[in-house]
């Protein structure tokens, strides 16, 4: 075959073929190399998954490709990627702004940072599609719509007119992918697009890609460290480690046969919903539980009625114009040694709950900690309560003073409540470091200098510090890789046998929640739908809202069909509301054990 006619076919076929790629960046040390000599060719029309931790080269990879380095302190050293008889590593500037959009979109993992706060879908849309001139405003307007469409957004006309702030997560998923489309492009590279959305809207947003792939002959490269991803979009899988590609194989045989110890690592790591199908406590990774869940007379915690609402000013006067009703009623109660988890999407109240827990919040009804009723209590009335309940938040580097050593963070709650100082506090801090397996010479260091599993593991001993009877967990995994995720887990069940301690544990990934959890309460739009023990939520579901959560999880093995779920978009209903409204009333009912589902009244 003629250069020329190879040429032609790789670009209608979206055919890319990397060798040799190596990536260095600049370090007071010297250049590290941080992807070493990665080769793989992408098939027209197939999907190639790069899988491995935080880390390991993966988005430097896709950055290097769109010649998206950040310069001077990163550059490709070596290496080509060859697409359409051309090597694109090797173009100046003025060229590869014609192969972005043009011949490569790319989707990157966190949609808000892609969109523009201040300009419209409508604009930001429209200079994606004007990129490279040529169209009138009519055509533009025209195709905007054809693309939002294409993605599935319902009423495409209003969402033009709409920031992003006022999308959804998935909604605005969905923008950024329609503007990495509206070139038509025949390679679409998405960076972990699906790690900050909820367990339903990452099937939507996973569905929704392999559709557009069958209609539009996409070529995709998927960056993930989800294997149960993985394992739904692959043809191909790439696995890498410190930089180095360790395995290379279509997918079934990385999940069947996988040869390399780290590729084995992963997969035993993911947690599997149904794993524990049989059991009736928690686990620790790659046990068996057998253990019933800590009973005792009375509860550690105790809730009712706890509503969580906000008002929305607005005017010259900034009167009260709206309301959001963000919890409704809850009650619920939490036994010493007990994990119970709050499951549900974003919005829906979850850690609205938590840290009415902790008075962080304004709020209504009734909370009692080791039987102290908390409510209208001040900051000095509440020390006594805080040092039985901590917090650990999601982003574990914002919690995390930056200014301050991180042996400093987690002496900070001993010193404010005085029950430590001097060598004793400094022998604290240092057992604590231990206890959450890192070394006393890291103490000195900054939060900066560690990684993400090790920043959520500073924020743990911060929260231990205090020997707390209760932790409200929110969401303190979510932004882990599945290894580390499996490593914090293990952690937190072990001081929970070891010390007693009771867990509010937030989240909305129900394979987590079915691992870690003694029993479970499903959150929706402020309200719980459902309450159990982990075997009755787990194998007996009886809402549809749980049902569908636990339907959207995605299933690390790639012979099971391939799932087309929820493509089309949906509007959550709005938990705004007029100041005159009333909330219907909702009660449950005990279908038997204290398996709990609640009906509107």
């Amino acid at each position: 075959m003629s250069s020329a006619r190879a040429m032609e076919q790789d670009q209608a076929t979206g055919r890319l073929a990397v060798t040799g790629l190596t990536v260095q960046v600049a370090t007071p040390a010297g250049a590290r190399t941080v992807v070493d000599g990665l080769s793989f060719t992408l098939e027209g029309g197939k999907t190639l998954c790069i899988a491995g931790e935080s880390g390991s080269g993966k988005s430097m990879t896709a950055l290097s490709l769109m010649q998206l380095l950040p310069k001077p302190m990163a550059r490709v050293s070596a290496g080509t990627a060859m697409l359409a008889g051309r090597d694109i590593l090797a173009l100046p500037e003025a060229a590869m702004r014609a192969v972005r959009g043009r011949s490569i979109g790319m989707i990157f993992q966190e949609p808000m940072t892609s969109l523009n706060p201040v300009l419209t879908v409508g604009r930001q849309l429209g200079g994606a599609i004007s990129a490279h001139g040529g169209l009138s405003d009519a055509a533009i307007r025209a195709r905007a719509l054809e693309l939002l469409d294409q993605v599935q957004i319902p009423e495409p006309a209003r969402r033009l007119k709409q920031y992003p702030h006022e999308l959804s997560g998935g909604m605005r998923q969905r923008v950024v992918i329609a503007m990495a489309l509206a070139q038509n492009p025949q390679i679409l590279i998405a960076d972990e697009p699906t790690t900050a959305l909820d367990v339903t809207v990452q099937a939507q947003i996973l569905a929704l890609i392999r559709k557009l792939q069958a209609d539009l002959g996409l070529s995709v490269i998927l960056i993930t460290h989800d294997m149960g991803v993985v394992a739904e979009m692959a043809d191909d899988v790439l696995v890498m480690q410190h930089g180095q590609m360790v395995e290379h194989s279509p997918a079934g045989v990385i999940f069947s046969k996988p040869r390399h110890p780290y590729t084995r690592e992963l997969l035993a790591a993911v947690p599997r919903l149904g794993e524990m199908a049989g059991t009736t406590a928690p686990k620790r990774a790659g046990e068996s539980a057998d253990a019933a869940k800590p009973t005792h007379a009375e509860p550690l915690v105790a809730v009712k009625d706890l509503t969580v609402r906000f008002d929305i000013k607005g005017g010259i006067l900034q009167r009260p114009m709206q309301r959001v009703h963000a919890v409704e009623g809850v009650s619920f109660d939490i036994m010493p040694g007990e994990t119970l988890s709050l499951v549900g999407e974003s919005g829906c109240g979850k850690s609205t709950t938590g840290k009415a827990l902790l008075n962080l919040i304004p709020w209504q009804g009734q909370i009692s900690v080791g039987g102290r009723a908390t409510h209208g209590l001040g900051a000095r009335a509440m020390r006594p309560v805080l040092r039985d309940v901590q917090m650990i938040f999601q982003d574990p580097y914002a919690s995390l003073d930056p200014r301050m050593r991180v042996g400093e963070l987690v002496a900070e709650p001993l010193q404010i409540h005085g029950l430590a100082s001097g060598s004793e506090l400094a022998d604290r801090v240092a057992y604590l470091f231990d206890r959450v397996g890192l070394s006393t010479d890291q103490m000195r260091r900054y939060p900066h200098e560690f990684s993400g599993g090790q920043r959520q593991r500073i924020c743990i001993a911060r929260a231990l510090s205090l020997s707390p009877r209760l932790i409200v967990a929110d969401e303190s995994v979510a932004a882990l890789d599945v290894s580390i995720q499996a490593q914090v887990l293990d952690l937190l069940q072990d001081i929970q046998n070891e010390t007693g301690m009771s867990y509010l544990f937030i989240s909305h990934d129900m394979a987590v929640v079915e691992q870690i959890s003694h029993r479970v309460a499903v959150m929706y739009m402020g309200r719980f739908v459902e309450m159990g023990s982990r075997t009755q939520i787990f194998e007996n579901p009886q809402h549809d809202y749980t049902r569908k959560l636990m339907a959207a999880v995605p299933v690390a093995d790639p012979a099971r069909p391939r799932r087309a779920f929820m493509e089309k978009a949906e509007d959550l209903p709005s938990p705004v509301h007029a100041l005159d409204y009333t909330p219907p009333r909702h009660a449950p009912r005990d279908i038997g054990g204290g398996h709990l589902v609640w009906e509107a009244r």
